[in-house]
């Protein structure tokens, strides 16, 4: 039994994305239902693999973020949204379009998509307030379509995240400021 054969690639892949997803400090619960994995396959792969990274890499623990209202609290957090949607959209990880209905676990490939999507709106935004477990939420609102949407700027265009139901339409905060104003 090598652990190159096909049949342990599909395990491999999950294992993988697992230790990414622990890299990135997410919870059991995110790391279970983007991989599949069991809850104590998962505290196993922390403990065995993770172990020199303990002091420096927290376990977070209780609920994944869940409230929309996070992305819109600042205008910092709503450029830095908008930023992570972009990437996402850049990558593959959204379409563009709310899906009609979200099936089961996501596949391997888009969890991996989603890592690279995060690694390179940190490396684009090193002190970016948006944490792993955020980002992971923001995909599935998206993706979902009932609370959050992506949007343009009803002056240049620009991508924003909105709620599903604005009450006016939207312009990003450029187009907004004074500068814009005067022209």
């Amino acid at each position: 039994m090598r652990i190159s054969d096909d049949r342990y690639t599909r395990e491999r892949a999950r294992m993988e994305l697992a230790l990414r997803f622990l890299r990135h400090q997410a919870r059991t619960q995110t790391i279970r239902a983007w991989t599949g994995l069991s809850d104590d396959r998962i505290r196993k792969l922390y403990r065995s693999y993770m172990s020199d990274a303990r002091r420096d890499l927290p376990r977070h623990r209780g609920k994944s973020p869940h409230q929309v209202a996070y992305f819109t609290r600042s205008l910092r957090l709503q450029e830095e949204t908008a930023v992570l949607a972009s990437v996402l959209l850049l990558l593959g990880v959204l379409s563009g379009e709310a899906d009609a209905a979200p099936a089961g676990p996501p596949p391997l490939t888009r969890g991996e998509l989603l890592c690279q999507a995060f690694e390179a709106y940190r490396l684009y935004l090193p002190a970016a307030q948006i944490s792993f477990e955020h980002a992971v939420f923001l995909t599935t609102a998206l993706s979902r379509g009932d609370q959050l949407r992506l949007g343009g700027c009803s002056d240049c265009g620009g991508l924003l995240v909105t709620e599903r139901f604005p009450l006016r339409a939207r312009r990003c905060h450029h187009c907004s400021g004074p500068a814009h104003a005067r022209c």
